[in-house]
């Protein structure tokens, strides 16, 4: 999916927030294109949440901007029409009714009962709209505080772990249902500490650590900085370097196991040149850096 061109839907610039004894944000700063799905990526701590309730004005920042739809999101006339957040799922009384939830909320962002109906369709909860919402499972109350960011029909979604307490179905119907929301020409912001969920989910990543943002850009980008790699098992390993390099992959090395470690090229065209230079390969297989390991490397502790 491919952002359509225009000004980015939400833009943070140099946010920071600290507590006693805790830089829990600093210096974060990047974009969410319009009509993209964006992620922050982050383990437990590192400042996602933090930085979504200040993007929302829920939290004031001790240095930094953020803007949604070109402004604050506190100077727009009616935030609710700008932006739906779900930041957890508890936001219902549990002995009111989703559809009674709903028409709570509804004058806040000037929504009608048909607009009820609709989001209620929406995400799947028509048909117990009736029911007590202390009656919901979690995954249920999710799916709800979805329907109430909804409502006012906004140009921006903020989720804050949006996945949690949806089974594999649910997750399936919310991925579909953000991509659609995206392609729509809307946009999405989502944290999450699931990489696989964020990997099939978006098209743009700002991952977190300690606070810091340690990248941010489109999936492409984040591939392009760990180069596919091919391990190689043949008869001699450092004639088939030598014909790499005069194809012009210099970038070759030879593992503790003997196999040659090829950063670059495809593992077809390392096999064209092994026959081209006679070296007889006995393996060949693609082993290319996961998100899930760029994550750890990351994210993780620093030795």
């Amino acid at each position: 999916m491919s952002a359509p061109a225009g000004p980015p839907a939400v833009v943070a610039r140099g946010l920071s927030k600290s507590y006693p004894g805790v830089d829990a944000v600093h210096d974060v700063s990047f974009e969410v294109p319009a009509g993209s799905v964006t992620g922050v990526l982050g383990p437990n701590g590192s400042g996602k949440s933090t930085t979504l309730r200040m993007l929302l004005g829920l939290v004031l920042p001790d240095s930094g901007t953020a803007e949604v739809s070109g402004a604050p999101l506190g100077a727009h006339p009616v935030p609710g029409r700008v932006v739906g957040a779900v930041l957890d799922g508890r936001g219902a009384h549990p002995r009111r009714t989703a559809r009674a939830h709903l028409r709570c909320v509804a004058p806040v962002v000037a929504a009608s009962d048909a607009r009820i109906e609709e989001v209620l369709a929406l995400v799947g909860l028509r048909e117990v709209a009736h029911r007590r919402t202390g009656t919901y499972s979690l995954g249920m109350r999710q799916r709800l505080s979805l329907a109430t960011a909804l409502l006012g029909d906004p140009a921006v979604l903020v989720l804050d772990e949006p996945a949690n307490g949806l089974d594999p179905e649910g997750i399936v119907w919310l991925r579909g249902f953000l991509t659609a929301y995206a392609r729509s020409g809307r946009s999405v912001l989502l944290s999450s500490h699931l990489v696989r969920e964020i990997e099939r989910t978006v098209d743009h990543l700002v991952i977190m650590a300690a606070g810091r943002v340690a990248f941010r850009g489109s999936l492409a980008d984040l591939a392009a900085l760990y180069p596919a790699r091919v391990v190689v098992a043949c008869a001699d390993p450092a004639a088939l370097a030598l014909a790499l390099a005069a194809a012009g992959h210099t970038d070759a090395i030879l593992g503790v196991d003997g196999r040659l470690v090829v950063t670059g090229p495809a593992a077809d065209r390392v096999a064209e040149i092994a026959r081209g230079a006679g070296v007889h390969v006995f393996g060949i297989v693609d082993a290319a850096v996961d998100l899930e390991q760029i994550f750890l490397a990351m994210t993780g502790p620093r030795s």
